[in-house]
């Protein structure tokens, strides 16, 4: 499905999720937060990024989507959507995929961040979310001020200077 343009309603949204980016980069962490909204637009579950806290596979979108398995019937998970600082890592996306949610909108694309992180050794390969979960909906990324802002985020928690 080909990527959708963000509303007001989504950037209010991405700006939630870019405070919890920076929180988790306060804690030492890498700069990644993310939500889920129900269908009445209702913020019903947010979470952060916890590596550093838990364990390597502590990411925002897998708490997110373990919250939904035991939280929400298949119905409510198919139209919940998870807002996200950056596009899923392949794990995520999994995760995403199995349990059943709904559309995704991104700040940053996966793309941008491997190309923004280009000489920082990555132990996996981005790739596209729709490559992962086939069908699903996306929205992003971002432009302006808030993709500039998320850009300034990573390549801090990384030591790269612009």
């Amino acid at each position: 499905m080909k990527n959708q343009e963000l509303t007001k309603v989504d950037l209010v949204h991405l700006k939630q999720c870019l405070s919890l980016a920076e929180q988790a980069l306060e804690a030492g962490d890498e700069p990644f937060g993310s939500i889920l909204v129900n269908i009445e637009n209702e913020v019903i579950a947010t979470a952060r990024n916890r590596v550093n806290e838990l364990t390597v596979l502590a990411h925002p979108e897998i708490e997110l989507a373990h919250w939904a398995a035991e939280n929400l019937s298949e119905e409510e998970r198919k139209q919940t959507i998870m807002y996200t600082s950056g596009e899923h890592c392949t794990m995520c996306a999994a995760a995403h995929g199995w349990v059943g949610l709904g559309t995704v909108v991104y700040l940053s694309s996966a793309k941008q961040l491997g190309e923004w992180l280009e000489k920082v050794h990555m132990p996996i390969r981005f790739s596209p979310l729709q490559s992962i979960v086939p069908g699903i909906s996306v929205k992003g990324p971002a432009t302006g001020e808030l993709l500039e802002k998320i850009k300034a985020l990573q390549l801090k928690s990384h030591g790269i200077s612009k």
